[in-house]
């Protein structure tokens, strides 16, 4: 089940009232939680190549690489992703969102010790 998000409202509310109410009720309350058509899982994979294909590095690929562990991406599972579209969209970009990826997955495993 989509997680109602509130961050557009607390990091751009007072500045950027719409672009805020768009990003917290129509893209994460309507587009996120269209789960019959498919599962957060998958949007999570989705969302990642996505913002990988672009270079989008940042503080907010690294949300969505949470999230999409969140939402069952297994370790596993991601190296695949981020191996495969490699080839298509750069290796600099795949070696920047593997870096990230890493200390994600990696956090799991120390969370353990």
């Amino acid at each position: 089940m989509a997680v109602k998000q509130t961050a557009g409202r607390k990091e751009l509310g007072e500045f950027a009232p719409k672009f805020a109410e768009l990003n917290d009720d129509v893209l994460f309350g309507e587009i996120w939680s269209r789960e019959d058509k498919l599962s957060l899982r998958d949007r999570s994979l989705v969302t990642v190549v996505a913002l990988m294909s672009m270079g989008l590095t940042d503080s907010s690929f690294q949300y969505h690489l949470m999230t999409a562990k969140k939402n069952g991406i297994t370790k596993t599972e991601i190296a695949e992703i981020l191996t495969h579209a490699a080839f298509y969209v750069g290796w600099p970009k795949a070696w920047a969102a593997f870096r990230i990826a890493k200390e994600v997955w990696t956090e799991e495993a120390e969370g353990r010790k």
